[in-house]
């Protein structure tokens, strides 16, 4: 009986070996379901990261990656988690995003990518080699002493540092740390890490293309916006603008203002034109501006003396919606609109004094604000102004602020008159005549002596002004081709202008003829002939023609 129950212990050796083996095997299948079900958990992770950015703004995506990586951080039980972007030659790298737990101090950013801090890491990262270690020691001593000694100062115990390729191109790197405790990392992890850094990676390419983006669109809507402002401006321009773009005329007095502009043009000084009504300031102002460094874009122009003093504020610096009661839609000033650029401001002494100080800050600093706005605005504009009114004078008795007088009259031109360059008065004269016969399909090709001495000596109060619409008048009513008069110039010199000439008795007969000739149509005999309004025989007349060398024109 005991010999058939001796093989007992043996059997529940063998019993507890299998029993034992087959915990192991449970076991063992136990940490391959929870790794697996863990991989699956982080798989998840990553799929909700990567659709987080899917049709995300520019703008969200800064948020989305800190939000990314606190997530992630949490799930690995990490104590920080960065993001950095190496420089364009990848010799430098900057954290882009970080993240920490409460009770861990972030990485100090001056660390991140600094050559002398970690020369041998950025070598490899850069080879596209992952770095991981479950301790500072476990990197090689003599090679990567600097980075051992960077670890230790961050207080960095284990990490996983992965490179970041984006097509095809090492762009960044990611990194998971420990600080509290060591930590192996296992090969698995690298593959997910690596695709989750590149999820990183690309928003934050595609944040940075779509700002660069919107950047280029923002400068194309602003030059868009400029342009169509300066095509409306310079519509309005031509409209009214002056009647001859060239300075005619070769007299010493043009000449002297000819020669100040070519001083001034390239400068960035404020300009100061004096003259009389219709010497032609707009003309020079145009002249200036043409020479400047300021040309390309068209000078633009506000007459102070045109708008009432209620508006001419909104004109020059602008409004907001709903500044005053009329004040409908946002309007920019001409000081807005005349950035870069030249702004001509005529009729300057007609300047309301309570704008007079708005424009002195202006000259001054660079600086106003839209009527209705508190926000300041900076500009840069190069002021031409004009009068014909005595500034220093009306200064004097307190109709113009003093200080704005001398702000202003740093460079002043004065134009002369009309009847202080006489000389150029035909030059002229043929300019407006070409000019209104092109423009009525008249031909004229003629001018006697006798009109061209009226125009000649006539004072000229409006000056070139003046002298167009006379010509201007004239053409119209020329049926020929040589000039007719229509104005009955007043011959007497102003007080300031030189005596007229005193014609030869041959050129009074000259003048005489002629004058009988144009007005009968160069009609020698008969009874509306030239030679029955002088009293003479036609053949008397036509010998003196001869004499006088007066010929008919040819038409």
């Amino acid at each position: 009986m005991s010999e058939k129950t001796a093989p007992q212990p043996r059997q529940n050796a063998n019993s507890g070996s299998r029993v034992r083996n087959l915990e192991d095997e449970i076991e063992r299948y136990r940490r391959l379901q929870e790794s697996f079900e863990e991989r699956l958990r982080f798989e998840e992770l990553l799929s909700e990261i990567s659709f987080a950015y899917t049709n995300l703004p520019a703008r969200e995506v800064d948020r989305t990656i800190d939000f990314g990586l606190e997530r992630v951080g949490k799930f690995l039980d990490a104590d920080r988690c960065n993001l950095a972007q190496f420089s364009k030659d990848r010799s430098r790298a900057r954290i882009l995003h970080s993240w920490a737990r409460q009770d861990v101090e972030p990485l100090p950013e001056f660390f991140v990518g600094k050559t002398e801090f970690y020369p041998w890491t950025l070598e490899r990262l850069r080879r596209g080699e992952v770095i991981r270690f479950a301790r500072p020691e476990d990197l090689p001593e003599k090679e990567a002493a600097a980075d051992r000694a960077t670890l230790l100062e961050i207080g960095t115990r284990s990490a996983i540092v992965i490179p970041i390729a984006v097509g095809g191109s090492i762009v960044g790197a990611f990194d998971i740390e420990m600080v509290r405790t060591h930590r192996s990392w296992p090969e698995s992890v690298i593959h997910q890490l690596r695709r989750l850094g590149e999820i990183f990676a690309n928003a934050v390419l595609r944040k940075q293309k779509e700002l660069e983006i919107e950047e280029a669109f923002s400068e194309i809507k602003k030059l868009k916006d400029q342009l169509e402002a300066d095509c409306s401006y310079l519509r309005e321009e031509i409209e009214t603008a002056c009647d001859f773009h060239n300075m005619i005329g070769q007299s010493e007095p043009l000449r002297q203002v000819v020669h100040k502009i070519q001083q001034v043009a390239l400068t960035d000084i404020t300009v100061l034109l004096l003259g009389e009504t219709g010497t032609g300031k707009e003309l020079v102002a145009r002249a200036i501006h043409g020479a400047s460094r300021r040309k390309d874009r068209p000078m633009v122009k506000v007459n102070c003396a045109a708008l009432p003093a209620n508006l001419i504020e909104s004109e020059l610096f602008g409004h907001e919606k709903g500044a005053f009661t009329s004040a409908q839609a946002r309007q920019v000033g001409r000081f807005e609109l005349a950035d870069g650029n030249t702004l001509f401001l005529d009729e300057i002494g007609e300047l309301p004094l309570e704008s007079q100080a708005k424009l002195l800050r202006v000259l001054q600093e660079g600086e106003f604000e839209r009527l209705g706005s508190s926000r300041t605005l900076k500009v840069d504009v190069r002021i031409i102004a004009a009068t014909n009114r005595d500034l220093e004078e009306e200064a004097r008795k307190g109709r113009f602020r003093q200080d704005l007088w001398y702000r202003l009259n740093v460079f002043p031109i004065t134009i002369p008159p009309l009847r202080q360059r006489r000389e150029d008065i035909p030059v002229l004269v043929h300019f407006f005549i070409d000019k209104f016969c092109k423009k009525m399909g008249k031909t004229i090709t003629r001018i006697s002596p006798r009109v061209m001495n009226s125009l000649q000596n006539y004072s000229w109060p409006g000056n070139v002004r003046e002298l167009e619409n006379v010509v201007e008048r004239a053409v119209i009513n020329t049926p020929g081709p040589s000039l007719q008069l229509l104005d009955n110039l007043n011959t007497s010199p102003a007080d300031d202008s030189e005596p007229p000439a005193i014609l030869t008795l041959e050129e009074v007969e000259r003048n005489h003829i002629l004058q009988a000739l144009e007005e009968t149509n160069w009609r020698i005999y008969g009874p509306k002939g030239a030679a029955v309004i002088l009293g003479l025989n036609h053949s008397t007349l036509r010998f003196r023609m001869k004499k006088l060398g007066i010929e008919k024109p040819s038409r």
